[in-house]
């Protein structure tokens, strides 16, 4: 029993991934679910969805390292943050689909709480904005829309969780309501300092308590899987939402440390310690990690379009047929133009909280073709993301005294081009591990180290492994000159 099953419940698609004692990597298995988009502006799950590429993904595995149940020591769960599911606490059948944390329907509502003067309190309590990304106003809009569920809700009938609740009722047969802290800190339902359900909130939002999972550290006993799904009983032992998992798979243990996650979007969570830090820049203050019941806090800075800009490259503009020919592409831009792109596709994430404005170019000339687009989307990343590390900075003058590295991981993080770009912007080291499979590493070495065949914090740490560090080389009048012209853009794109 010396293997560690991560599960990893993502927004597209679902995968497991064995570990091995060494916390390398067995085996693999993902597979791809539907998108339903019921309305412009609305995105849902079917909960059964989740659940069986959940439970197939994690018997593929196993055959695909010729394991068994008895084989693996404990699971661990990572998963897309906010989405959120309501089920019959007998049946285990939900009463509507997955509400996800793309979902925009509650936005109205989340303005009429913003325009009451509601947002401070609720920034205060949990270190959430009024923002439809959370799942607070999406279990409200389930208990206000869908007919006859609020009464069964206030008659204790309806559970209530995001992904990883709903996937640990299913493993465990119904036998556990629980989900992790990180999980619980991204609901706009948590106080984040005194670590329980606010009362306050869930009576604003008309939300029963009886529905509300029980909140467990990220290294916890969160139940046992059925027997019937793996031959054995096998325990759950570690939970964290996906960025917390990547900050954890990151080893950023100590404040001051940094790691960004480059998917679709873009996640930057800085460890700033045992004590939240309330942003003055619009970045969201959420909990990292919690141990022995005790919460290490981060700030978090998101960017909606990070890897989705060079999908717009590819199937928007047709000038890619794959993403690694973007690398190339800028390689060969003319470096007299300064071509800049905002890609605001779905508004702008932190620090501007925009979302109602919508992508721009500028710079374009006639000479202006391929290979520039390429440059100006791997290069809009770079700049992004320094708007998060300087939003970072006023707001914790504990960074000063960070390692000043940032470490990196995700899909996008495969371009040493972006790469490099990002380490001359931000005019700061970028660290890219040897496994980039940092989220379900982290859920990995939470049940690992929870079931004690993976070392502690310190050890993990130890074995943090470089694959590649990339140096700042930019000059500063060049920094501060390109930065100047970003800044320049995003200010003229706001106002449209």
């Amino acid at each position: 029993m010396t293997h560690i099953l991560a599960i990893d419940q993502g927004t597209t698609s679902s995968r497991a991934i064995i570990f091995d004692g060494d916390m390398k990597i067995v085996a693999q298995a993902q597979e791809e679910f539907t998108q339903h988009f019921p309305k412009s502006g609305w995105v849902e799950h079917e909960p059964d969805d989740l659940w069986t590429t959940v439970a197939g993904t994690c018997r593929a595995a196993l055959e695909r390292a010729g394991l068994k149940g008895e084989d693996i020591a404990a699971i661990g769960i990572t998963n897309q943050r906010e989405t959120t599911v309501v089920w019959d606490k007998e049946t285990g059948k939900p009463v509507h689909n997955a509400i996800v944390w793309q979902d925009r329907r509650t936005s109205e509502y989340c303005k009429e709480l913003r325009d009451g003067g509601h947002e401070p309190m609720f920034t205060e309590r949990t270190g959430l904005l009024c923002d439809p990304y959370f799942s607070g106003t999406k279990l409200r809009w389930i208990l206000e829309n869908v007919e006859g569920v609020k009464a069964r809700a206030e008659a204790g009938e309806l559970l209530f969780g995001t992904v990883d609740s709903y996937i640990i009722w299913k493993l465990t047969g119904g036998a556990r309501h629980v989900t992790d802290a990180t999980n619980a800190a991204r609901t706009l339902l948590y106080d984040i300092k005194k670590g329980r359900w606010s009362t306050t909130i869930c009576e604003m939002f008309g939300i029963p308590m009886g529905m509300l999972p029980e909140v467990l550290d990220c290294a916890a006993d969160f139940g046992m899987a059925r027997a019937d799904l793996f031959g054995v009983e096998i325990p759950i032992l570690g939970v964290a939402g996906d960025q917390q998992a990547a900050t954890v798979g990151q080893a950023c243990f100590e404040p001051g440390m940094l790691k960004s996650t480059y998917g679709t979007g873009c996640f930057a969570l800085l460890n700033t310690g045992d004590a939240p830090v309330t942003s003055e820049n619009r970045l969201l203050t959420t909990i990292a990690y919690q141990f022995d019941g005790k919460p290490t806090y981060a700030l978090e800075g998101s960017i909606f379009i990070a890897g989705a800009v060079v999908q717009w490259l590819r199937d928007g503009l047709k000038i890619i047929r794959e993403a690694s020919e973007t690398q190339p592409l800028a390689d060969k831009a003319d470096a007299g133009q300064d071509v800049i792109l905002v890609p605001a596709f779905t508004g702008l994430g932190a620090p501007y909280w925009d979302a109602d404005c919508r992508g721009a170019i500028y710079g374009l000339t006639r000479g202006t073709g391929p290979e520039e687009f390429a440059k100006a989307a791997l290069e809009s990343v770079g700049y992004q993301t320094r708007d998060l590390l300087e939003a970072m900075t006023a707001d914790w003058s504990g960074s000063d005294g960070g390692e000043n590295v940032l470490r990196v991981d995700g899909g996008m993080t495969a371009s040493d081009w972006a790469m490099q770009f990002l380490s001359d912007i931000i005019g700061a080291q970028v660290d890219r591990p040897e496994v980039l499979e940092t989220t379900a590493l982290g859920a990995a070495w939470l049940a690992g180290m929870r079931a004690g065949i993976y070392p502690d914090q310190a050890g993990f740490a130890a074995n943090w492994a470089l694959e590649r560090r990339f140096e700042p080389g930019m000059d500063e009048d060049t920094r501060s000159r390109k930065y100047g012209a970003w800044k320049k853009a995003v200010a003229a794109t706001l106002s449209v």
